[in-house]
């Protein structure tokens, strides 16, 4: 029979508990990192708060000027210039507000508001999306130039054909 006794490796035994440094170490490191994921969920709450904001903000503040913004407007059709060889794309925008009961009428009134702030924008490298038209909202990521031109790096549209049952009837009756 064998008998077998348990003695404990050379290495674990010369190893000493954590001195009260080492301690502190690690705890101030945690504290550090904890502190920087506070930090980034605190200002990717707050940046993101806001979906997007309207001509109105941008155009009256200059402290968006150079500032990467995202913007919404209702897209005038007849300022729409596209260069397809350099793939470049320029048009205005009109202000519409951020709360809205009827879009499709929001929509219409701010482009035939000769009132409404409105914002040309100037977008490259992108090909001419189908969805650009005429009272189509707009909703764009870039900056806002000392020149007034909102110089886009993104862009979304919403279809105004999905708002087309809401359109008020004397625009249904001049696009039949």
């Amino acid at each position: 029979m064998t008998v077998s006794n348990w003695e404990k490796p050379q290495a674990l035994a010369s190893q000493t508990p954590t001195k009260p440094s080492e301690r502190w170490k690690f705890l101030v490191g945690g504290g550090l990192l904890i502190a920087a994921v506070v930090y980034l969920i605190f200002s990717g709450t707050t940046t993101g708060a806001q979906y997007f904001l309207t001509v109105n903000d941008v155009v009256e503040k200059n402290e968006y000027v150079g500032r990467s913004v995202r913007i919404s407007g209702a897209v005038i059709g007849d300022s729409i210039q596209y260069d397809s060889r350099n793939l470049i794309l320029d048009f205005t925008i009109a202000n519409i507000p951020t709360e809205t009961e009827d879009l499709a009428a929001t929509l219409h009134n701010a482009v035939n508001d000769p009132q409404a702030t409105r914002l040309q924008v100037h977008l490259e490298n992108q090909v001419k999306p189908d969805l650009l038209q005429h009272e189509a909202q707009a909703i764009i990521s870039g900056t806002l130039g000392e020149d007034g031109i909102f110089y886009a790096t993104e862009l979304l549209l919403k279809c105004p054909s999905r708002y087309e049952e809401n359109v008020p009837a004397q625009v249904q009756a001049a696009s039949s």
